[in-house]
C-alpha cells in the first residue's frame, strides 16, 4: 500500500466495523472506496462511476452502517435510517449479503432486511413493523410496501442509496422513483453508484441528488491485460457448436466458465446439445423464479457447477432501432419474464475463470458487464468472444470504447488460434448431436424445467396437500420429449484429437483428476484400474484369451 493511501483504519471507522471488514480479508480500500467513504461520512451527496468489480457496493455499505452507528450513540429511537434500491432481485440479495457481511460484529445494533422477495405484501408487513435500520429493495416493491401503509419512510429516513443506477430507467421504474421520492422527507443524503454515466443516470442525478461530488474514476472499464486476456475467434453459427464442444471436451477452458446467450431458447439449445456430449451445464434465464436463480448462482459459488449458460434478454431490444421497430419487439417477447432480472450486471459470480460470449452482446456497455463476472478480486481471468460476420462492427465499437478507457494503443483484443480444420471430426458429431435439438425438444425443455420448479415451490405445497389430484395430474401428464445421449459420444477417441494436444491426452475431462492413477507414488496394491482390467482379461465373454483359451483356441493346462 502506497504512503499517500487512506485505510480502512484512518477513515475513523467503528471497531465493529473494522473487524467486519478484517474477517472479509480487506487489507485496503479499492479507490472507489478510498474516496467515496470519507466524502460520504462528512454528509455529501455522491455519484460514483466505476467500472463492474470495483467495490462500489461496499463503497456504500460501509458509511451507511457507520453513520447508523453513530446516530444510535444519542438516538434510543428504532428506526428506518437507509433505503437501498436496486433494478433486480439478485442484486438485493447481493446488497443484503454484503450488508449482513459488514455488520456481522454489530448485527444486534444494526439491522437489516430484503424485502425484494415476491410473497404477499402482509407476510413482511410484521417484519417492517419491527422498522429495521436498512431496508434493501427493488423500487416497484418498496413503493408497494408504501402504498399498503406497511413502510412509512417521510419522517425517519435519512440515506438513500441507488446501486446500478443506469439500470433502473431502462426497466421501467421512472414512475416508481418518482412515488418513492413524493414519500420521503424533503432533507436526506443520497448515493447514486453506475458503472457508466448514462443520459438516464443524468436524469436521475437531476431527481434525488443535490448539489453531488461526481467521482469519475480514471480507470479502465475493465481489468487491466495483465489480469483478463480478452480472446476473439470469427466463426458462423454453426461452427459455434462445434467450437464449444471442442473447447469444453478438449479441456481447453479451466475452471468454471459462463456462457452468455441472448435468448431464453438459446440457453436450452445449447443446453440440450451439450447433453448429449455429457457436458452438464445449468442454465440462467428470466424464467426461472428468483429464489431458483439465487440458488443456482450460490451453487455456482460453492463449486457444485462448473458451466452456466446464462441469457441476457433484457438487451433484447436493439438500441439504434428505430421507435415503430422497438415495439415490434416488445410485442414478440414472451409475457411472463421477470423483468426484475438482468444476470450480466452486478450478481456476485465467485471465481470465475472464463466468460464465453456464445452470442457477441448487442452493445458495448453489455460487454463491459458480461466480461466484469471473470478477472474480480485480483483473480486471473479470460473473455473469449465468438464473433459472426453480423458481429464485426459491433466487434469494433468495443475495441474502440475499450482502447479510449485503457492506456496502451495495443488492441485489447488477442486473435484465438484455433484451427478449425484440426477438429473435422468434431465437427461431424455436432452436427448429429444438433439435428436431435429441434424447436420441439427446445419448448419441451423449457416446459419440463417449469413443472420441475412448481413441483419444488412453496407456494404450491399447501396446495397440493389439499388437492393430490392435480399433483398426479401434473406429474403424470404427456411424457417430455427427451433427446437420446448415445454413450459413445461421452468420450473423444484419440483419432479426433488434434495432433498438437496429443501429448495431452494423460489428463482427464476434469483437472486434477486422472483415471488409473495413484494419488501418490507410495500407494500400496493395484489401483481400480488395474484390478478392472485383470477381471476384464479373466473373463471369456470380454475377451478372447482366457484362462484356457487363445484365440479361441484350444490349448492344454499344465500339470
Amino acid at each position: 500500500m502506497s504512503d499517500d493511501t487512506l485505510s480502512f483504519h484512518e477513515m475513523g471507522l467503528d471497531d465493529r466495523l473494522l473487524k467486519a471488514i478484517s474477517h472479509l480479508g480487506w487489507s485496503e480500500p479499492t479507490p472507489i472506496q478510498e474516496k467515496a467513504i470519507p466524502l460520504a461520512l462528512e454528509g455529501k451527496d455522491i455519484l460514483a462511476r466505476a467500472r463492474t468489480g470495483s467495490g462500489k457496493t461496499a463503497a456504500f455499505c460501509i458509511p451507511v452502517i457507520q453513520k447508523i452507528l453513530t446516530a444510535k450513540q444519542t438516538s434510543a429511537e428504532q428506526s428506518v435510517k437507509a433505503l437501498v434500491l436496486t433494478p433486480t432481485k439478485e442484486l438485493c440479495h447481493q446488497a443484503y449479503k454484503n450488508l449482513m457481511e459488514l455488520t456481522s460484529s454489530c448485527s444486534r445494533e444494526v439491522r437489516v432486511l430484503d424485502i425484494s422477495p415476491q410473497v404477499p405484501l402482509p407476510t413482511q408487513k410484521p417484519m417492517l413493523m419491527e422498522r429495521p435500520d436498512i431496508i434493501v429493495a427493488t423500487p416497484t416493491r418498496a413503493l408497494a410496501h408504501i402504498k399498503a401503509g406497511n413502510l412509512d419512510l417521510k419522517q425517519s429516513l435519512e440515506l438513500l442509496i441507488i446501486d446500478e443506477a443506469d439500470l433502473l430507467f431502462s426497466f421501467g421504474y421512472e414512475d416508481d422513483v418518482k412515488g418513492i421520492l413524493s414519500q420521503l422527507p424533503k432533507i436526506f443524503q443520497a448515493f447514486l453508484m453506475s458503472a457508466t454515466l448514462s443520459e438516464d443516470v443524468r436524469a436521475l442525478k437531476r431527481m434525488v441528488l443535490h448539489n453531488a461530488v461526481i467521482l469519475k474514476l480514471e480507470e479502465s472499464q475493465l481489468p487491466e491485460a495483465s489480469q483478463l486476456t480478452q480472446y476473439h475467434i470469427k466463426c458462423e453459427e454453426q461452427d459455434k457448436f462445434t467450437l464449444v464442444y471442442a473447447l469444453l471436451k478438449l479441456n481447453l477452458l479451466r475452471g468454471k466458465s459462463i456462457i452468455f446467450v441472448n435468448e431464453v431458447n438459446r440457453c436450452y439449445k445449447l443446453k440440450l446439445f451439450l447433453e448429449q456430449f455429457a457436458i452438464p451445464a445449468c442454465v440462467l434465464n428470466s424464467e426461472l423464479p428468483v429464489n431458483s436463480r439465487c440458488h443456482i448462482v450460490n451453487q455456482f459459488n460453492d463449486g457444485l457447477y462448473d458451466i452456466i449458460i446464462a441469457s441476457d434478454e433484457n438487451l433484447l431490444m436493439d438500441p439504434k432501432a428505430k421507435p415503430q421497430e422497438q415495439e415490434k419487439i416488445k410485442e414478440k417477447k414472451p409475457k411472463k419474464k421477470d423483468k426484475e432480472y438482468g444476470v450480466s450486471r452486478g450478481i456476485d459470480f465467485q471465481n470465475v475463470s472464463n466468460v464465453i460470449n456464445f452470442d457477441f452482446p448487442r452493445d458495448v456497455d453489455t460487454y463491459i458487464h458480461r466480461v466484469g463476472r471473470t478477472a474480480r478480486g485480483g483473480n486471473q481471468g479470460n473473455a473469449l468472444s465468438f464473433v459472426s460476420v453480423k458481429d464485426i462492427e459491433l466487434l469494433g465499437e468495443v475495441e474502440k470504447a475499450l482502447s479510449e478507457s485503457g492506456s496502451g494503443e495495443e488492441s485489447v483484443f488477442k486473435p484465438y488460434n484455433f484451427k478449425m480444420d484440426e477438429i473435422e471430426g468434431f465437427r461431424y458429431r455436432a452436427k448429429d448431436a444438433m439435428r436431435m435439438v429441434t424447436k420441439t425438444a427446445i419448448r419441451e425443455a423449457r416446459l419440463k424445467e417449469i413443472k420441475q420448479e412448481m413441483l419444488a415451490s412453496n407456494k404450491l405445497k399447501t396446495y397440493f396437500e389439499d388437492n393430490p389430484r392435480d399433483l398426479q395430474v401434473l406429474r403424470h401428464d404427456k411424457s417430455l420429449h427427451t433427446i437420446q445421449v448415445q454413450k459413445h459420444l461421452k468420450n473423444v477417441p484419440d483419432y479426433l484429437v488434434p495432433k498438437t494436444l496429443r501429448h495431452m491426452r494423460g489428463m482427464s475431462s476434469k483437472p486434477g483428476k486422472s483415471k488409473g492413477r495413484r494419488k501418490n507414488s507410495a500407494q500400496k496394491g493395484p489401483t481400480r484400474a488395474e484390478i478392472k482390467y485383470k477381471k476384464r482379461k479373466a473373463d471369456p465373454l470380454r475377451s478372447f484369451e482366457s484362462a484356457g483359451v487363445v484365440g479361441g483356441g484350444k490349448k492344454k493346462k499344465k500339470s
